[in-house]
């Protein structure tokens, strides 16, 4: 069975610049300088990859920073509870926007 996600293109990612080779290299360049070194340490920044990438369904990236934080001896429980601490940032982020929900029930309602 074949699944549209396929584990296997993870390892193409570096070719995203086949057609545009510049925007890649600004990208590379970009991606380099916000993942690497700088005043959070690997570790810190590995979990915040892996619960950006859960939050926003990217298998790649899931796959990516999973290894990732194991590499770096990050225990399954610290990623679980990074990708719940990004849940409920998304769940609270859905319902703060039910405030124009609100907004516009409540001046129908006038």
């Amino acid at each position: 069975m074949s699944h549209y996600y396929d584990k296997n293109e993870l390892a193409d990612f570096p070719n995203i610049g086949e057609y545009a080779p510049e925007e890649a290299k600004a990208f590379f360049d970009y991606y380099g300088k916000a993942t690497g070194p700088g005043k959070l340490p690997e570790r810190e920044k590995a979990l915040i990859a892996l619960t950006v990438a859960s939050t926003q369904n990217c298998p790649y990236c899931i796959d990516a920073y999973t290894n990732k934080c194991l590499s770096l001896g990050i225990s399954k429980e610290e990623m679980m509870e990074a990708v719940h601490t990004g849940a409920a940032m998304m769940a609270g982020i859905t319902l703060a926007h039910s405030t124009q929900m609100r907004k516009i029930i409540k001046k129908k309602e006038m």
